[in-house]
């Protein structure tokens, strides 16, 4: 099993969730990251995060367990422009996970000070 951590929509209850269950992957933990990332909200359909020398903060993730060869089927179905690197956890760990190229994220909204998808996505039900 590969561990593998997301920061969006396939984060449990959300959006492409499902494409983590059709694979059989395990949800692990709750976590955030070390502070140097930032997150933009892609035309507020998903998120996409990278990491930062400065101005970065602790975005709130979970950490899946992933069979190798779903591994492989769950990154086919991101959205264009999010891809895998590693990530550094506040629990001092590092592990895969999903980021965005940086590309994707310019003109886009930041939304780094929300701290992650779940309460950017919150803030704009109230």
């Amino acid at each position: 099993m590969i561990k593998l951590a997301v920061n969006g929509t396939l984060m449990r209850g959300l959006e492409l969730n499902q494409n983590l269950i059709q694979v059989q992957a395990e949800f692990l933990y709750e976590t955030t990251t070390t502070p140097t990332y930032r997150l933009w909200s892609i035309q507020d359909i998903h998120p996409a995060m990278i990491r930062v020398q400065t101005g970065g903060a602790a975005i709130a993730l979970e950490v899946w367990a992933v069979p190798p060869a779903g591994l492989i089927q769950v990154l086919e179905q991101e959205p264009p422009g999010l891809c895998i690197g590693k990530v550094h956890l506040s629990t001092g760990k590092t592990v895969l996970g999903v980021l965005g190229e940086p590309v994707l994220c310019e003109g886009q909204l930041e939304i780094t000070p929300f701290g992650g998808w779940r309460a950017y996505c919150q803030s704009r039900a109230v």
